[in-house]
């Protein structure tokens, strides 16, 4: 075939559609969401609908690229060791892991591993949202030695998430203490919701507080329903995908792109 190809990829969670000429080179991009047709060479436009013709929904607009957004603008001034976008679910322990990895027992494993269990369980989760327009920040880092397990910016608006191991154990929820197996009661909601609070006052923005347990739990027992805070097990945070209405695409890069700079935090 001599004539242009359509290439799908994906790019920032979201499909596009790569009008390809035989040497490689890119001459247009068909963005689904946005219902527009990127153009890099005018002179092409009668063959770059001709080839996007089968997949094109609906009314689309045909131009050159749009101007780069202010989010985007930003995205691209930010140092890399200033964004946090790269970070792992679970990097912080991860590194914690590295330094002192601790003693080895045989009955006992180190808690920090079952706590890193649960973020990666818990952020591969949220991870698979990307698709659905949601954006997800790993180990965010709070002055004071504090940070959030994971940041959620999608339609359905902020989620501060905190991830906590329950594989098979039992969990007693009694706002604000949490009890997980036969561990001591300890008043996790407190500080979940602290850590949203203060994302709320960097971000300018309602940062809602939400506890993910990593599992499933062996049983889950709740007292009363916990003051804002949103109870969630790992296999249910696909949920997440369905709701919206709360933010705009341009919020949500907006969002974003303020998020993952490291320097937000430390205005704290």
């Amino acid at each position: 075939m001599n004539g242009p190809r359509v290439v799908p990829t994906w790019r920032h969670g979201r499909e596009r559609l790569y009008v390809r000429l035989s040497d490689g080179r890119n001459i247009a991009w068909y963005d689904r969401e946005g219902s527009r047709v990127n153009l890099l060479d005018e002179n092409r436009r009668a063959d770059v609908l001709k080839a996007l013709r089968p997949f094109l929904t609906g009314p689309v607009t045909v131009g050159p690229p749009a101007p780069p957004t202010p989010a985007e603008l930003a995205r691209l001034a930010l140092h890399p060791d200033d964004d946090l976008a790269p970070n792992r679910p679970g990097e912080a322990l991860r590194i914690a892991l590295d330094r002192d990895p601790g003693p080895v027992h045989r009955l006992r494993t180190d808690p920090r591993r079952r706590a890193l269990l649960a973020e990666q369980a818990v952020g591969e989760a949220l991870d698979r949202l990307d698709g659905a327009g949601w954006h997800c920040l790993h180990s965010v880092p709070l002055p004071g030695g504090d940070r959030i397990h994971h940041l959620v910016v999608g339609p359905g608006g902020l989620l501060a998430v905190h991830a906590v191991y329950a594989r098979r154990l039992r969990v007693l929820i009694a706002d604000p203490m949490v009890t997980v197996g036969r561990g001591e009661a300890a008043p996790l909601l407190r500080r979940v919701r602290a850590a949203a609070d203060r994302a709320s006052y960097a971000l300018t923005a309602e940062v809602r507080p939400v506890l993910a347990l990593a599992g499933p739990a062996g049983r889950l027992t709740v007292t009363a329903p916990p003051r804002e805070v949103r109870i969630l097990e790992d296999t249910g945070l696909g949920g997440l995908a369905r709701q919206g209405g709360v933010l705009k695409p341009a919020d949500i890069e907006a969002l974003h792109a303020m998020a993952r700079d490291r320097r937000t935090w430390t205005r704290l």
